[in-house]
C-alpha cells in the first residue's frame, strides 16, 4: 500500500469529506508524527504501535566490493515496535 492507496481507502470510508480534505488530514497526521520524532519524542498509537528514534553510533564497516574498511557515520534510525493488539491481528489465521 502506498499513500495514494491510503487516501483512496480512507476517502471511501468518509464519503462526506472531499478527497482533497482527506489528503490534507492524512498528510497532517504524517507530518505531526515526523515532527514529534524529529524533536526526540516517541509516538505511541494505541492498538497499532510505537515509533521512536535511536542513535546509531559511528562504527567501522567494510565495503562489500573491495573488502576495504570504511567509517560509517553516526546516524539516527527509526524504530517501530508493534503493539500486542497489532501482533495478535497479524498472526490471526
Amino acid at each position: 500500500m502506498n499513500k495514494s492507496d491510503l487516501f483512496e481507502i480512507v476517502g471511501k470510508k468518509f464519503k462526506h469529506l472531499p478527497s482533497r480534505e482527506v489528503e490534507k488530514i492524512i498528510q497532517k497526521i504524517f507530518s505531526s508524527i515526523v515532527e514529534s520524532l524529529s524533536s526526540g519524542k516517541r509516538v505511541e498509537i494505541r492498538g497499532f504501535g510505537t515509533f521512536s528514534i535511536k542513535n546509531r553510533k559511528e562504527r567501522v564497516g567494510r565495503n562489500p566490493k573491495t573488502g576495504e574498511q570504511i567509517k560509517i557515520d553516526e546516524k539516527m534510525s527509526l524504530i517501530f515496535k508493534q503493539s500486542k493488539e497489532m501482533r495478535r491481528r497479524i498472526n490471526e489465521k
